[in-house]
């Protein structure tokens, strides 16, 4: 039996929210659109044999068919891996309803089994960093995802050893991916002990490069003077870091 046709949508206009690329290209975050995210992909896919995981928000979709089509269209940019959240993106509307969200888990599955290949699936539980922070509603989306057919799980925004440790339970045996883009205090090592498989950092890192950007210019511009520049890689260090020899 097919699933059931979906109607639900909550804004016609969609845009790329995810911060880390958007930043770098002199935007901010939510200003870039589907194409322009789809060739990025493709070209990090070309320029590494590391397995590159796409952070593919909502999908970029408010039907199930141009779900499909666009994760279809993700997995051909040669990624290994893509994510797909339960929000719409949509500031009045934090969450997909659960049984939307639950079709929307099931056609992102079958689009990516038709693609082929080994495409890791990970399903994300968008609560707690959308202003719905309830453990047993996240916990709730989380198996109905795992039973849904997602490979891994994911809720962003948890952060103390009780929440990570019960999601980790929720779904076992499925992998779950944990995202540290705070200092809440665990190290790597904590947190494989509490049985997460996946660490992620979100924008983190790409934050640390621009607030030392700001924080450089700022000082140029506000004082006149270049006391940041010290100590910074050299440039031969840098081609030799990404040149490889």
């Amino acid at each position: 039996m097919s699933a059931p046709r979906i109607t639900w949508r909550a804004s016609a206009s969609r845009r790329w929210p995810s911060s880390g690329y958007a930043h770098s290209q002199g935007c901010a975050d939510g200003e870039l659109g589907l194409e322009t995210v789809l060739l990025h992909f493709h070209e990090l896919a070309e320029a590494t044999d590391v397995p590159l995981n796409a952070d593919f928000e909502d999908g970029l979709a408010g039907s199930l068919e141009e779900l499909a089509e666009n994760v279809t269209r993700c997995v051909a940019t040669g990624i290994a891996g893509l994510s797909i959240e339960d929000s719409p993106n949509d500031a009045s509307i934090p969450l997909y309803p659960l049984d939307v969200a639950v079709a929307r888990v099931r056609a992102t599955r079958a689009a990516i089994d038709r693609a082929g290949g080994e495409v890791v699936f990970t399903a994300r539980a968008e609560g707690f960093i959308r202003g719905v922070p309830d453990l047993g509603d996240v916990i709730c989306r989380l198996k109905a995802y795992k039973d849904a057919g997602a490979d891994c799980l994911y809720a962003p925004g948890i952060k103390t050893r009780d929440e990570i440790e019960a999601a980790v339970k929720a779904v076992a045996p499925r992998p779950v991916n944990f995202l540290n883009s705070g200092v809440f205090g665990f190290t790597v090592g904590d947190i494989a002990a509490m049985g997460v498989r996946r660490i992620s950092v979100g924008g983190s890192l790409a934050r640390v490069a621009m607030h030392a950007f700001i924080r450089a210019a700022t000082e140029i511009a506000r004082d006149g003077k270049f006391d940041s520049f010290a100590g910074l890689i050299t440039n031969n260090e840098l081609n030799k870091f990404f040149g490889g020899n």
